[in-house]
């Protein structure tokens, strides 16, 4: 009877330490995969980024009239000193000026050793490309300097409108795989052929993820992209269900696809603490099923001596009820303690809390004069500045308005309400888009008397521009443009709608869509604060805001606020 009562026992130790080892080995698997999945969004945001910093310099550049001097046959020596202070300050590799027959006639690294100056890269896609009339961007390997490189390009188009030349920079991505190395990580970037063109392993560097067909070895050669490279099959495999092999180990493989030029980022993470927490919990799995088993052992134990003493087996009893009523009030005690410290996080929760939305509120509101200034100061710089700075001017204004409200955020009550006339707030805040209304047919339809009523006019002005940027962000791609503002008032309330031919609301409501943080544009185009903002403020107004899908596509919003009374409009 004992043995066979030991090998049960055996049996039931070895049951749990495998069910212990499998869920604990799923359940730290699933953390380490959601872990990988954040670091890779990370890596991935900073690849973009990286990527994108520079992109509007060579557009720049292109504008500059020493640039296109230069490129129409002036002296190099001005521009090479401009270049050189420019690549500097940018930390860039270098900034060069190309013939339209690809010839280099400046750079910033001119007189240096390896200059490009006298180098032709017609050969080059980027060169291709911004001849062509577009931004060219290319990775590869400097055919002058043997070093690898991002290169961005823009051609430099003469008074006449043709190409006088190229303008191009040399990004240096190294610092990405520093990163990489210097976190431990194991990460790799390849181009849309499976070439690795970055790597936290320097071995993994310019090796293929498949093996390359001959017309793509062809591009590449033409290209001179690997120069010098073998372009050999890197030692990796992938089942494609979240697992792979790469150097002889099996790791966790994810995959970020949706990066520039077909490029993807490839991070692998080690199953060896995956496998050490295992372990652990299994092994802390036998230990407690050990103690359990002794406990049962000790109170079977128990039960036999209080059957032969009675009395024994009844102070035994007694000196457990004070040991669980000392244990009652010890826990007790630390749940009251508990309960203070949640209630002293709470409060500093509330308190980030509304710090946050301060911090929101502020970023969104600033932000859509900032980006109204920045459009007249780009007109300004080719050469539209006409009429600028008294735009300037009132935009400056209107920023000084936002601070001031949310300088008093905690006391609404001080922000002063009086008549407002909704024909100027409408034409304010058309004035304020109107930079970003290139191509969209307008058309607006307000009454000749005023439609006053009680409010504030820069909070009316701001969720005006919040409906209207939307309705213009929704419309871009669109092929025919167009958008109606109407201003009309009947039964004691005013109303303002607008009416656009972009993608609509789709499945979203007003509700949905009026949510802090929630957006129907794609990643990094919003915070989705606008509408929040703007239904808070028309609601403060005593007003009711609607939306919905228009008829034959694009969306209507609808602002209703109560119109003034008459006396207190004549007396105000």
């Amino acid at each position: 009877m004992k043995p066979t009562r030991t090998l049960l026992s055996i049996l039931l130790l070895l049951a749990i330490a495998t069910g212990a080892y499998l869920l604990s080995s799923r359940y730290f698997r699933s953390e380490e995969v959601t872990r990988a999945e954040g670091r890779l969004s990370l890596y991935r945001s900073t690849v973009v980024a990286e990527l994108n910093r520079f992109s509007h310099l060579t557009f720049v550049l292109s504008q500059d009239p020493i640039v296109i001097a230069t490129a129409q046959g002036a002296d190099t020596g001005t521009l090479d000193a401009r270049l050189a202070e420019s690549a500097a300050e940018a930390g860039l590799d270098a900034i060069y000026l190309m013939t339209p027959e690809g010839l280099t006639i400046s750079a910033s690294n001119a007189g240096a050793e390896g200059s490009f100056v006298g180098q032709n890269y017609g050969f080059r896609p980027y060169f291709r490309e911004a001849l062509a009339g577009g931004q060219g961007r290319f990775y590869g390997i400097g055919a002058t300097t043997g070093l690898p490189g991002y290169f961005i390009a823009d051609p430099v188009i003469g008074a006449d409108g043709t190409v006088q030349g190229v303008i191009a920079i040399k990004l240096d991505l190294s610092d990405l795989e520093q990163s990489w190395r210097e976190g431990g990580e194991q990460v790799l970037l390849a181009n849309a052929d499976g070439v690795v063109l970055l790597a936290s392993d320097p071995e993994w560097r310019y090796r293929t993820l498949a093996p390359l067909q001959a017309g793509q070895r062809a591009a590449i050669r033409d290209a001179r992209q690997f120069s010098g490279q073998a372009l050999d099959l890197l030692d990796w495999q992938s089942d494609g269900t979240g697992r792979a092999r790469i150097g002889g180990d099996e790791v966790i493989h994810l995959t970020g696809h949706d990066l520039p030029h077909g490029w993807e980022l490839h991070y692998f993470a080690s199953l060896g603490p995956v496998t050490t927490r295992s372990w652990l919990a299994t092994v802390l799995a036998l230990v407690i099923a050990g103690g359990i088993g002794v406990l049962v052992l000790l109170r079977r134990n128990r039960l036999i001596r209080a059957a032969l003493n009675r009395s024994e087996a009844e102070e035994a009893a007694l000196r457990l009820a004070n040991d669980r009523l000392a244990v009652e009030i010890e826990d007790r005690r630390t749940a009251e303690r508990r309960l203070e410290r949640t209630r002293d996080e709470l409060a500093r929760a509330s308190r980030l809390a509304a710090l946050g939305e301060i911090a929101a509120s502020v970023t969104h509101e600033l932000g859509q004069p900032i980006t109204a200034m920045r459009n007249h100061l780009a007109a300004a710089e080719l050469g539209g500045g006409a009429g600028v700075l008294p735009n300037l001017t009132g935009l400056v204004e209107r920023m000084e308005g936002i601070t001031r409200q949310l300088k008093f955020f905690s006391s609404p009550g001080q922000d002063r309400l009086g008549p407002v006339d909704l024909r100027d707030a409408v034409q304010e805040a058309l004035n304020l888009v109107a930079p970003n209304m290139d191509g969209v047919a307008l058309d607006t339809d307000m009454p000749d008397r005023p439609v006053i009523v009680q409010g504030n006019k820069l909070r009316i002005e701001q969720v005006l521009t919040n409906i209207l940027r939307n309705a213009l962000d929704a419309m871009e791609g669109a092929r025919d443009p167009a958008l109606s503002v109407t201003l009309g008032s009947d039964g004691g309330t005013a109303w303002i709608e607008t009416a656009d031919r972009g993608h609509g609301l789709g499945e979203a409501s007003l509700s949905d869509l009026t949510e802090p943080f929630v957006t129907s544009r794609a990643s990094g185009q919003g915070m989705g604060l606008g509408l929040a903002i703007s239904a808070g403020i028309v609601k403060e107004h005593h007003g009711v805001m609607r939306a919905w899908n228009r008829s034959g596509g694009g969306a209507v919003f609808r602002v209703e606020i109560p119109l003034a009374e008459p006396a207190q409009a004549a007396a105000e």
